[in-house]
């Protein structure tokens, strides 16, 4: 008899009190994904997918990720604190998504734990946390980037902007929650930006590389990393700037789409073989080498692909409109990264997507909390994804500046377009804006 239930994948035994238990049930993975945004919410969703998960966490979530994830109340911050909740719960996997959370050090802490973790280390997360180390890499091992020089002395810096030509790129150098990249179009806005960020520490205390300034468009091009291995997703574009026309201050990112038809496959090409790749033997040779996801911040130049910036985890919101078109079981891919194993062979929907950010007034600047927001019941070809909300009493609260990420799906560009402005429009609150022109260089 016990034979019969063993193929059925049923046992009894004394600790069951002669009850039947599924042992499909028991190999289910648990997995705890750090952080609680649009990007979290995306990957959350896509681990939701596989079928080898049964139980997710999110660390701290938010109110859109308790709908698929029980929220735990941990900053992603606080690496102690996730590190004994991941001991406590027998956490098969951990994903890593905010850069704070690597460059604090997780995934050092969880490793040395004997915890399974996606995610590069905290010397490894520095080709984010310091724009002078990614440009000083870029320079050695000669990965194509704009000229710069790097500066602590406001005058010094002042000095050399006044020389130059204008846009001018200027960087703080730490993390500022990508909102520390400016381009003034003239030395009164140069100036006063360069005192925010050497004289007046708006940012933190920190240096600040300035830039040529390129031209052509951007595109995000993420890999899955492991070491010298070098995995690519599908290409991305997403809109920096808070208002339409490209105008405005610098945001997280105002929307998105997948992918990107301006990148021609020999632009992909170059950029894997003589950006990417290179980037990730650099780490190596470097002595910190890359795993998890690196993100390679374009711009396709009259003189080919340079790199603006690298980020050492997925983008947001380009994550949101990335993951959905992936077909390969997610928990394969995060496990391959992890374990150092082979990477199973990644495949990607033909369906395309996009996405448009609702963000609260204000924002980039300063912003109110807590404006109810009235989400349609049903949505046919749209996911929506929280990146600052809040629910109380079953009614969902701004509580961020990047509110929501609507995304569509359509078999074009356009068709993707319409089903998700549609969306956005059917959403009620009085309280939040977005740009309309989200794909305008494609549409």
């Amino acid at each position: 008899m016990e034979a019969i239930l063993a193929l059925h994948g049923i046992f009894q035994d004394e600790k069951t009190m002669g009850k039947t238990v599924d042992i499909t049930s028991l190999c289910m993975k648990k997995v705890l994904v750090i952080g609680g945004g649009g990007r979290e919410h995306a990957i959350v969703d896509a681990v939701s997918r596989s079928p080898q998960v049964g139980k997710i966490y999110c660390a701290p979530g938010n109110a859109g990720i308790s709908a698929q994830a029980e929220c735990v109340a941990i900053k992603d911050t606080d690496v102690e604190a996730l590190k004994a909740f991941a001991l406590e719960n027998a956490i098969d996997l951990t994903v890593v998504g905010p850069e704070v959370a690597l460059a604090a050090g997780v995934v050092d802490a969880f490793k040395a734990a004997g915890l399974r973790i996606f995610g590069p280390s905290k010397a490894a997360a520095t080709i984010e946390a310091s724009k002078d180390f990614a440009k000083q890499l870029m320079a050695k091992y000669n990965i194509p980037t704009a000229a710069f020089e790097t500066f602590e002395d406001y005058y010094a810096a002042l000095e050399y902007v006044k020389k130059g030509s204008f846009p001018v790129v200027l960087k703080y150098d730490g993390l500022a929650a990508g909102k520390g990249v400016v381009i003034p179009e003239t030395l009164e806005e140069a100036e006063e930006t360069l005192k925010d960020m050497l004289l007046d520490d708006k940012f933190g205390k920190g240096k600040v590389v300035v830039e040529e300034f390129l031209t052509g468009p951007e595109f995000s091009f993420m890999c899955f990393v492991d070491g010298k291995e070098v995995y690519p997703m599908t290409l991305s574009q997403d809109h920096k700037r808070a208002y339409e026309g490209d105008k405005g201050p610098n945001t997280g990112g105002m929307g998105a789409y997948s992918p990107v038809p301006l990148i021609t496959d020999e632009d992909m090409d170059f950029s894997l073989e003589k950006v990417m790749k290179p980037t990730a033997a650099a780490m190596v040779a470097e002595g910190c080498p890359f795993t998890g996801v690196l993100y390679g911040g374009l711009m396709k130049t009259p003189h080919g692909p340079k790199v603006i910036e690298f980020n050492c985890r997925f983008g947001d919101p380009e994550t949101e409109v990335v993951l959905p078109r992936l077909a390969t079981d997610i928990y394969d891919i995060f496990s391959a990264v992890a374990d150092h194993t082979p990477m199973p062979q990644i495949e990607w929907k033909k369906e395309v997507t996009m996405g448009f950010v609702m963000a609260s007034k204000g924002y980039p600047g300063d912003y109110e909390k807590g404006y109810e927001i009235m989400l349609p019941e049903s949505l046919s070809d749209v996911a929506i994804y929280h990146m600052g909300t809040s629910l109380k009493d079953g009614k969902y609260y701004t509580s961020g500046g990047r509110v929501l990420m609507v995304v569509g799906f359509g078999a074009d560009l356009q068709e993707a377009h319409d089903k998700a402005l549609a969306a956005v429009e059917s959403i009620g609150c009085e309280n939040l804006f977005y740009r309309r022109d989200i794909g305008w260089r494609v549409l």
